[in-house]
């Protein structure tokens, strides 16, 4: 018997083996080819694509559009599925690889119709850029089916690859539109439900101005007292829900000029926060080509799916991004007079089978039924100037005016545009699709008084070139000064702590280098929390019994470090404290916009100074069933030590921060199938940052990129990305440079030596 049981072991080993190695060797017949040659009609001239010991693709051509081919060539190769799945959930089409599971997200997307909307931009662009977006596509598919086998994904799905199409790259810009803008509108059918259910009065107060201000004219909105309204609440108590805290996808970026430099050239530092996936969501490359016979090149970070350089500098200026929160989005209440409409949308199954979606629709806009009304949204991203290729023109232009002459031209999400270039100039603008709209509002607008100017982009835009102090910054609140933001509204901003923390360490010094701004990328000095952690120490040390019950508390609340430190326990009981207080503070309002489908998430960050006045003033209507406000807060704060011992245990030193925040950048595929969780996923990693500082980090959501650079003096700049290049488990570049950015160090933007080249040859 022992001896049967040994050969079925031995034969379970052998079979194991065999079929470790099957996959393995199935995975290895898709990975790309990296060199020698290949051949295309549709460049005009050879074109190399060469990688470094990055994987970053590094693409020699002799025009802009030869170049795009390049770069849609290694986008094909590295990237094709992280590109399908961004079309396909733009354009409501996940159904047909993932069927009925994603139906409910495929009507969703349906509603704006983005697919048509693709098909209509793309016929609208200027013949130039349609070539190169016909060059990118052939590249895209070329790249792709260059291995012979596809991807593993589609083995696992069981579907068939889909050519791109030049259409595509418009959905893959209309894709980060609903990442970056999606909360506007949501955050104004948030208000417009609190605002029936509890007046104007409610939103005053929890919506009032913070003292957390950082514009760049030091402009400040009015703050002060806003009266606190009586909470009626008919049960005795409402149990407290989570309020999700919704990611804040923004960044930070800023810029010092040439006078606080050594080499006398401006220096900036951008760093997108957005939610980390793997493959991440950018992709390195440097692209090098003629125009009007001079050389331009061109080095940064791509967005799979379409043909420009995003972020990056062509060594005479530099340009980042934040997201702008401008207020680009308005639901129109509709009444008797308004002409609606029907509309049928087919969602593909995987097995041929098509599922109608009906799509109400006005002239305003699509139609969504909440708060017992119909109302139409009206977004800027319907409009036919929200999406183009005018990035293409940044790669060319030569200093800060030519930047930011050409920003308001641009179709993307807006942006907080900073530039800096090689003279020592620095500049920040909006860039990207503003309605020329003139009041924004949160509330609805009635139908009979909705505003011109919807169908025009705005031209007229607030800027600040050369400050006298040489410094700019952004971090995703208010930027623009208090008459321009009456102009452009608020569509979500961040609360302006991070932006504070920001300018005051620029500051506080004269100089600056590359490594003082890596730095301050990553500065998780937890400021915003300090008067959390003075409240918590208070409540835990009101009297001798409790200093005793909670000697354990107050012992990691002592040494807390003030920063979102990975070995802080302290920090992690202070930052869920103030989580727990939201909750149950504020359990009622959610409670009765739950039952509407709506949340307070999408109004989380306007909520500290609410916060603090009720704890301050302590009225008795909001106590929802507690003895007092003590006793409140204390329930608020065992409700989060109930929660951390459920998902930690009960052992203190396992809520270290670095643990409980750890970095999980994972794949989608191994959130469904955890068995390929060690061929898929990031290493997990100790925490380093939080929000409401520099150093934004959760578990799944942060920096996508840590990007420095001095233009004309690009020897030191840095490029440091939240994953590898390519989106193949088998590639040496899978998860090339993650374990420095996890790390903190600082990864060069310029291309190493090259030790792969591909040629490809035009065939004529």
């Amino acid at each position: 018997m022992l001896k049967i049981l040994k050969w079925l072991l031995m034969l379970l080993v052998i079979v194991g083996l065999a079929v470790t190695a099957m996959v393995y060797g199935l995975l290895s017949l898709s990975l790309p080819t990296l060199d020698g040659k290949q051949s295309s009609h549709a460049i005009s001239a050879d074109v190399k694509v060469s990688r470094d010991n990055l994987g970053q693709a590094v693409i020699k051509a002799q025009n802009r559009q030869d170049a795009a081919y390049g770069l849609g060539f290694a986008h094909g190769q590295d990237r094709f599925f992280q590109m399908d799945l961004l079309r396909r959930n733009a354009a409501g089409e996940l159904s047909e690889l993932f069927g009925e599971a994603a139906l409910n997200l495929d009507k969703q997307m349906r509603f704006h119709q983005f697919r048509e909307r693709s098909e209509q931009i793309y016929a609208q662009l200027s013949q130039s850029h349609q070539d190169v977006l016909t060059a990118y596509t052939q590249g895209v598919n070329d790249g792709q089916r260059q291995a012979g086998f596809n991807t593993f994904e589609y083995y696992l799905t069981g579907a068939q690859v889909r050519a791109w199409q030049p259409a595509d790259s418009i959905l893959v810009i209309f894709a980060m539109y609903l990442d970056l803008q999606a909360g506007n509108y949501e955050r104004d059918e948030a208000l417009i439900q609190m605002d029936s259910l509890f007046g104007p009065d409610m939103i005053a107060f929890l919506t009032q101005p913070s003292r957390y201000q950082a514009a760049l004219d030091g402009s400040k909105l009015p703050v002060g007292s806003v009266p606190i309204p009586l909470l009626e609440v008919k049960e005795a108590s409402v149990v407290a829900r989570h309020i999700e805290s919704l990611p804040h996808y923004g960044s930070n970026n800023w810029a010092v000029t040439g006078a606080l430099t050594e080499t006398n050239k401006a220096m900036m530092s951008d760093d997108m926060h957005l939610g980390l996936n793997v493959p991440v969501i950018w992709y390195r490359a440097q692209l090098n080509y003629q125009f009007e016979e001079q050389q331009i090149q061109v080095t940064g970070v791509s967005l799979p799916g379409a043909p420009a350089i995003v972020v990056g500098t062509n060594n005479k200026v530099a340009w980042g991004f934040t997201n702008g929160y401008l207020d680009l989005a308005d639901w129109v209440e509709l009444d008797e007079q308004t002409n609606t409409w029907t509309e049928f949308e087919k969602i593909a199954l995987p097995n041929g089978e098509l599922h109608q979606y009906e799509l109400t629709m006005s002239e305003f806009g699509p139609v969504k039924a909440f708060n017992d009304k119909q109302y139409a949204l009206s977004w800027v991203a319907h409009q036919p100037y929200a999406v183009n290729l005018n990035l293409l023109e940044f790669e060319r232009a030569g200093n800060v005016n030519e930047a930011m002459s050409l920003a308001p031209d641009v179709g993307i999400p807006v942006q907080n545009l900073m530039v800096v270039d090689y003279l020592g100039h620095i500049g920040w603008q909006p860039m990207g699709a503003i309605p020329k709209r003139t009041e924004p509002v949160d509330l609805a607008v009635l139908a009979a008084d909705f505003p011109t100017g919807w169908q025009q982009n705005e031209s007229q835009r607030p800027r600040v070139v050369n400050p006298p102090e040489g410094r700019l910054w952004s971090a995703n609140s208010r930027v623009m000064s208090v008459a321009d933001h009456l102009r452009f509204g608020d569509g979500g901003y961040a609360l302006g702590a991070r932006a504070q923390q920001i300018r005051d360490r620029l500051m506080s010094k004269p100089q600056f280098n590359e490594r003082d701004f890596n730095q301050l990328q990553q500065d998780n000095e937890a400021l915003f929390l300090k008067p959390w952690h003075e409240r918590l120490t208070q409540l835990l040390s009101v009297s001798e019994q409790s200093k005793l019950q909670y000697a354990t508390d107050l012992k990691h609340l002592a040494a807390w470090q003030a920063c979102a430190c990975a070995e802080s326990v302290g920090y992690t009981l202070v930052k869920h404290f103030r989580a727990a207080v939201i909750d149950v503070a504020l359990a009622p309002i959610e409670e009765k916009l739950r039952a509407r489908g709506s949340s307070l998430s999408s109004l989380k960050n306007y909520l500290e100074p609410a916060l603090w006045q009720l704890i301050t003033e302590q009225p008795d209507s909001w106590l929802n069933g507690h003895k007092d406000w003590y006793a409140l807060q204390l329930a608020a704060y065992e409700r989060a030590k109930d929660a951390l011992t459920v998902s930690y245990g009960s052992q203190m030193e396992a809520w270290r921060w670095g643990n409980v925040n750890a970095l999980n950048i994972r794949h989608p595929f191994s959130q469904q199938l955890p068995i390929l969780s060690g061929l898929l996923d990031m290493p997990r990693m100790p925490a380093f940052g939080d929000t409401f500082m520099p150093a934004v980090q959760g578990s799944s959501f942060g920096a996508s990129q840590r990007f420095i650079a001095q233009p004309g003096a690009l020897d030191k700049a840095i490029m440091t990305i939240a994953g590898g290049q390519s989106g193949h488990p088998l590639s040496v570049f899978y998860r090339a440079g993650f374990e420095a950015y996890a790390n903190g160090e600082a990864t060069p933007l310029l291309p190493s030596e090259s030790i792969h080249q591909l040629t490809i040859q035009a065939l004529r």
